[in-house]
């Protein structure tokens, strides 16, 4: 196969990928028995999840994020925005890379707001972008792993479990939250 219908091809399965996932969007409903469901497992991973769910300003929470792709990848779910356990608004979270990327995958995942700054600056934001700049720590584990009191004390800490299928991808940086109208 030529490179430029190699080319060709993965950008147009990445770009079905996004596609499809804005066709198939789920609803409130879906979306909000989903959140409940994955904030269960993320319970059960640690015994200190549920107390720092309590603890944190705000929960951000995106029960299924699938990627997949050949080469060119994309990345999307959708989720909520809790405060005081209570769903404050509904986001996606998209993200496309280039690389050594082949196959599909999904995992949950969650991001603790542990101050009300770092909660008013992403709930101010017009679109808000996972990088170096949000200090944003992830944990190397998942839900399961252990945690030290430097890490939690960063103002967003992000938990990534429940992964599945070809990628097992533990990375955050670079995805794409919006809120959307449901």
């Amino acid at each position: 196969m030529k490179p430029s219908n190699y080319v060709a091809i993965t950008s147009l399965a990445s770009f079905a990928l996004f596609a499809s996932s804005a066709v198939f969007a789920n609803t409130k409903a879906e979306i909000d028995a989903s959140v409940h469901d994955s904030l269960k497992q993320f319970r059960t991973l640690h015994s200190n999840n549920q107390s720092l769910e309590n603890k944190a300003a705000g929960v951000l929470v995106f029960p299924t994020v699938t990627k997949g792709g050949v080469g060119i990848a994309g990345e999307y779910g959708e989720g909520v925005l809790q405060v005081k356990g209570k769903t404050v608004g509904y986001y996606s979270v998209t993200s496309a890379s280039v690389g050594l990327t082949v196959g599909v995958g999904s995992r949950s995942e969650v991001l603790m707001f542990n101050t009300q700054a770092a909660l008013d600056n992403f709930t101010n934001s017009k679109g808000w972008s996972i990088g170096a700049d949000t200090g944003v720590a992830v944990l190397s584990k998942g839900g399961g792993g252990e945690y030290d009191t430097q890490t939690l004390q960063k103002p967003i800490v992000g938990f990534v479990y429940g992964e599945k299928g070809l990628i097992a991808d533990l990375s955050l940086e670079g995805s794409k939250i919006n809120k959307i109208d449901k």
